[in-house]
């Protein structure tokens, strides 16, 4: 339901599903806005819609191994996994004219984290105890209750272990980022104006949106049955709220979008070209307090809620300086940590079996 360009989208898949944390790039839909995709691209930035290089195309079938990293098999179950937390994050299925890139982006990723992970064997670094079982803690928090997290830990292939220790290696790689870039940032009160200055469109604040929603997942390619029995019980939850049941409820207790159902649903804010055409032309046409009919897009079955609505309006510096100066620190630690990448993978033994 959310913005379907991939490449964009993979600004925010973190090498391997967790290295380093990025910040939304300034725009007008508020950072941190639940539901929403955000890119790090920002003015001109390579691999803008239009931009996207030509990549080798990636076989149909793929191997068991599709890479060595000095020695180390990257698995085509982990490719696999690192796209599906990437659609995830999109909400949405990689476009089949975009597969060859993003899988290509998505490995080269997953190789760069490979090499930052040895890296910190190398160096010996462990991650503390309590931070991990803290990144757990997250994690489990995303999902209504354990049965859905052991779930999603069975549909990636994963035992719960196998997991500890993957958040442990993301955490050290974190750790040792923050130590090899952090110190090398620079962003002045003068950077921040100037971008503010220059890039005044993108502060912008189109007219937006409150709203939440309940969904009953039927994918797109799901058969005809399970779309049947999907659009059956949102009817039957549609008829449940004109009886007078709390949305939020429903919500929370029916709703199979692990983002909002804790929330009730709560989608927070969002503006047009944020979500998908069908759920937006929608949720654009309800007045505040208003629910929709049933409402289907590539994802499922929805019943929408305006909670709110706000007209656009330009946003002051002041307003927006904060998001900004986030915004430059993180393009220039991307940066840098790009570059700490590179020069590992500059000694390092790597093959690309695809």
């Amino acid at each position: 339901m959310i913005k379907t360009s991939f490449v964009l989208v993979l600004g925010v898949l973190l090498l391997a599903a967790g290295c380093t944390k990025k910040d939304a790039a300034p725009a007008a839909t508020p950072a941190g806005t639940p539901g929403a995709a955000t890119s790090t691209a920002g003015p001109g930035t390579p691999g803008a819609p239009g931009a996207a290089p030509a990549a080798k195309p990636v076989p149909a079938q793929l191997p068991d191994v599709i890479a060595q990293v000095n020695g180390e098999a990257v698995k085509k179950t982990e490719l696999e996994m690192a796209v599906k937390t990437l659609e995830d994050r999109a909400r949405s299925a990689v476009p089949p004219e975009q597969r060859d890139v993003v899988y290509r982006q998505v490995l080269d990723r997953l190789i760069g984290f490979k090499l930052l992970v040895q890296e910190v064997k190398a160096r010996k670094l462990i991650a503390p105890p309590w931070e991990v079982e803290a990144q757990i803690d997250q994690i489990k928090k995303q999902f209504q209750s354990d049965e859905q997290f052991q779930q999603m830990l069975k549909e990636r292939g994963l035992t719960f272990e196998q997991l500890r220790a993957e958040t442990a290696d993301s955490t050290a790689v974190n750790k040792m980022l923050q130590a090899e870039v952090d110190p090398k940032i620079t962003v002045t009160e003068p950077d921040i104006k100037k971008f503010y200055d220059e890039n005044k469109p993108r502060f912008r604040q189109e007219d937006s949106v409150h709203a939440a929603h309940i969904l009953i997942r039927a994918e797109e390619q799901a058969d005809p049955a399970t779309k049947a029995k999907a659009k059956a019980q949102a009817d039957d939850l549609l008829k449940q709220l004109k009886k007078g049941a709390a949305f939020a409820d429903l919500a929370k207790k029916f709703s199979q979008d692990p983002g909002s159902a804790p929330n009730g649903g709560d989608l927070g804010f969002f503006s047009k070209g944020q979500m998908a055409p069908q759920f937006e032309n929608a949720a654009f046409a309800l007045q505040p307090g208003q629910t929709s009919a049933v409402v289907q897009t590539p994802f499922g079955y929805h019943i929408i809620k305006v909670i709110e609505d706000k007209p656009g309006r330009d946003l002051g510096f002041d307003e927006v300086k904060g998001q900004i100066n986030d915004y430059l620190k993180q393009q220039q630690r991307d940066k840098k940590s790009q570059e700490f990448v590179d020069q590992l993978k500059a000694k390092a033994k790597i093959q690309i079996l695809i």
